[in-house]
């Protein structure tokens, strides 16, 4: 049967959005978020019900004309790489919905309204086959993303924002580029029509020469990895995240370390690894360095931040690293570790910034040096803390191990070098979450602690918005084949075709008649 899942999945938040923003009274935004996004939450779980993990095509495939001259589509589906991604980012919006449910007291339309749009294109994102509508959404997602940060953000938030777009912006341009580029080179295929489906890209045989800079495929995956590098972030083009993150409220965190910044390292396997195979063999060399630099300086810059918050955003440029460090170890372990590491970034970090958004919501503070024995006076938020630390910090039976352990073991087969000099980085890891930890929970009473010490503890609302996140650090990490095998498929048919990366896909035709619509199936190879 066909199905809309898919554009119902990506398109219902962006209805909601311009619901509450258009007809829905102030007091009731919240209300209208919350419920609006946990249905769309529950209409994700469909595609997970649907899903077939003995496969590695594309499935709910959806694809119509847009631009018929230019070959662009509206062209949608799902596999093992992008599944997981899509349930990360359904499942975290209503949590970050619940999450600043009492922190924004002004213009509450507009600011709820964004999470949804954001959640469109973050899903289009994900979803789209076609690299303009990829584009589209890519970069659709700055938008709100800027108001976020520039209406509801810090006493630096306008610079903050302006930078967090300039930066995106200019990487963007380059892969724009590079997409024009491979729609032209479409047209030397069968049928000589220029396409800019990104299967049709995959077909391409595009030219490379090793030792040189100057040939197609070289200049192509460097257009596209300095746009993936920026989204990331990589060093050294991170500066723009932890601005970005510390001016941010709440909610604006969440979702930029949960979701956006995996659109980067999604990128890389969704186009750079299938379509430049030799030049990402001939230069993941240079990715891995980049990817080890950017772990160890996000960890030693991490040590010294005097606050809570700019500590977490480094620990973001450290842990991305890792992300990007086994996807391009171009082996099956790396790259099962990297995705997997996208969810537990997206689980462990965005539930750091809700800890970190409940405590400053009641002191309006966040320096390290102003607290001490948050332990006493919150007992119940300590547990929370240390459990979502040891997630980060990737202690065994929770989440990160897993992920950290097979990159490191995907590592260790590409470069040992690199992969000892990356083992550095969980050391430091834990050296500066445990000395944060040390300080706020466990030192001398600060005068925060002190003055605020009956306001510390959480309350049931934000119990619901955690539990989920804690219950998913030990489902995860204690039973990581519950979420490995979903994409086992995708991951094998992209390590074993690097040459000749194919997808498959049952394209669904639609055909009118006399005002309804019949559905006819067909099987086309890719």
């Amino acid at each position: 049967m066909f199905s809309w899942t898919l554009s119902l999945v990506i398109f219902i938040p962006l209805f909601f959005a311009l619901y509450i923003l258009f007809f829905a009274k102030e007091k009731n935004a919240k209300w209208y978020a919350l419920g609006f996004s946990s249905s769309v939450f529950i209409l994700s779980l469909r595609i997970l019900r649907d899903f077939d993990i003995g496969t590695a095509s594309l499935q709910m495939v959806e694809k119509y004309s847009w631009v018929q001259a230019f070959g662009i589509n509206y062209f949608v589906g799902i596999d093992g790489i992008s599944l997981w991604l899509v349930i990360l980012t359904t499942f975290l919006t209503p949590i970050t919905i619940l999450g600043s449910w009492t922190a924004v007291k002004e213009k509450q339309k507009i600011f709820f309204a964004s999470i949804l749009a954001m959640e469109t294109t973050l899903l289009g994102t994900f979803l789209a086959m076609d690299a303009v509508l990829f584009y589209v959404f890519f970069e659709a997602a700055l938008i709100p993303m800027y108001f976020l940060i520039g209406l509801w953000g810090g006493p630096r938030k306008i610079y903050a924002s302006i930078k967090f777009f300039i930066y995106t912006m200019f990487g963007s341009v380059f892969m724009l580029l590079a997409i024009i580029t491979l729609m032209v080179m479409t047209t030397t295929l069968e049928g000589g029509a220029m396409s800019a489906s990104i299967l049709d890209f995959y077909k391409l045989d595009i030219p490379f020469v090793g030792n040189t800079l100057i040939n197609s495929q070289t200049l192509l995956f460097f257009a596209f990895c300095l746009a993936f590098a920026i989204k990331c972030p990589m060093f050294p083009v991170h500066t723009w995240l932890p601005d970005a993150h510390t001016e941010a409220p709440t909610a604006g965190s969440v979702i930029l370390a949960g979701v956006m910044l995996k659109m980067g390292t999604y990128g890389f396997l969704r186009l750079v690894l299938p379509l430049f195979p030799e030049a990402t063999a001939y230069w993941a060399w240079l990715m891995m360095l980049l990817a080890v630099i950017g772990i160890i300086y996000g960890a030693l810059v991490a040590m010294v931040q005097p606050d809570i918050k700019k500590l977490v955003a480094y620990s973001s440029v450290s842990h991305m690293g890792y992300v990007v460090l086994g996807l391009f170890a171009l082996n099956h372990y790396g790259v099962t570790g990297g995705l997997y590491q996208m969810l537990n970034h997206g689980v462990s970090t965005g539930a750091l910034f809700l800890l970190v958004g409940i405590i400053y919501e009641r002191t309006h503070n966040r320096e390290i040096s102003k607290y001490g024995g948050l332990a006493k006076a919150a007992p119940w938020f300590t547990i929370i803390f240390m459990i979502i630390t040891f997630s980060s910090i990737a202690v065994p039976m929770t989440n990160g191990f897993i992920g950290e352990f097979l990159i490191l073991m995907g590592a260790f087969q590409a470069n040992k070098v690199l992969a000892a000099l990356a083992a550095l980085g969980v050391v430091l890891g834990a050296t500066y979450m445990l000395w944060m930890v040390k300080k706020v929970f466990f030192g001398t009473d600060g005068e925060l602690v002190e003055k605020y010490r009956d306001k510390l503890e959480i309350n049931k609302r934000e119990v619901a918005v955690l539990a989920p996140l804690v219950v998913l650090v030990f489902w995860m990490g204690l039973l990581p084949g519950h979420f490995l095998k979903w994409s086992e498929k995708s991951i094998n048919h992209l390590m074993n075709n690097k040459d000749n990366y194919y997808l498959t896909y049952e394209n669904k035709t639609i055909t009118q008649d006399k005002n309804q619509f019949a559905f006819v199936n067909k099987a086309e190879d890719q």
